[in-house]
């Protein structure tokens, strides 16, 4: 990889994870053609040690993100939430399948929407996030979320079109629906109870950007640390910020993995950056 991939409206990459599928290929009401390949559905594949992933859709379209599961005899850490209460069921679906436990704690990368918005659908967890997004999400939190509210607020400024249309689609229902702060905040660095490391680096992308770190599995989780601001905010010619990738690769770090491209292994990231 020559370089990091290109971002989309809302700032993420639009790689492909390394399960592609694609959602746009619905069956028709009478069936999909048998000449049609099989969907591959997605589901949680080892990465390291003790973490899994969760693939996003390689849909740039949809803002759908991956998500991560660190777990041992500790309990588990979910890195983000989902991007809707649909999307988070289909993740706990998937631990099932995989044989992998429900979470205890469930961790924002940072405050935006496609991170966070499945949280209500994870019941029991302890939410842990930068103390900079908790206004903000409370803020979000009080929002009269609706499709009619969506609308309205496309008309009045169009720039967030792509970012609220997703949200549109990712949303079947309202019911239930809730934007959740964290409930526990740190500042710089936080050690969970499993070893996991969070660590504040902020950026154009989020006040609250955090990476996650699993030291003892060689895995630094990124989020959407590097990307530029999301479209309605973003400048004309801002991009990746690779100035702060260059200050986060570390040689006791083999995997770097951004939430909405694949992951990149230390050699990799290095010559992105330098590319």
């Amino acid at each position: 990889m020559s370089r990091f991939p290109p971002v989309s409206a809302d700032g993420g990459a639009t790689g492909r994870g390394p399960v592609a599928y694609d959602r746009s290929r619905r069956p028709s009401v009478d069936g999909r053609s048998r000449r049609d390949p099989p969907i591959a559905e997605p589901a949680f594949h080892h990465l390291a040690g003790r973490v899994w992933r969760y693939p996003g859709d390689p849909d740039p379209g949809t803002i759908q993100p991956s998500v991560a599961l660190i777990t041992d005899e500790r309990g588990g850490v979910l890195v983000d939430a989902g991007h809707s209460p649909g999307h988070a069921r289909e993740i706990r679906a998937a631990l099932a399948a995989a044989g992998l436990p429900e979470p205890r704690w469930l961790v924002y990368t940072h405050h935006h929407w496609d991170h966070v918005w499945g949280a209500c659908a994870w019941p029991g967890v302890e939410i842990v996030g930068h103390a900079a997004g908790e206004p903000l999400l409370r803020a979000e939190a009080a929002r009269p979320w609706s499709h009619r509210y969506l609308r309205e607020q496309v008309r009045a400024e169009p720039l967030l079109g792509p970012s609220f249309r997703a949200r549109a689609l990712a949303m079947d229902s309202w019911d239930d629906f809730a934007v959740l702060p964290p409930t526990r905040t740190f500042t710089d660095e936080l050690e969970l109870p499993t070893g996991v490391r969070l660590r504040h680096v902020g950026g154009r992308h989020a006040p609250d950007s955090t990476v996650v770190l699993v030291p003892d599995s060689a895995v630094m989780l990124l989020g959407d640390c590097f990307y530029p601001p999301p479209w309605h905010l973003r400048q004309d010619g801002e991009g990746p910020d690779l100035a702060l990738v260059r200050r986060l690769l570390d040689d006791r770090y083999h995997w770097y993995v951004s939430s909405h491209a694949d992951p990149m292994t230390l050699d990799e990231a290095r010559a992105a950056v330098e590319g």
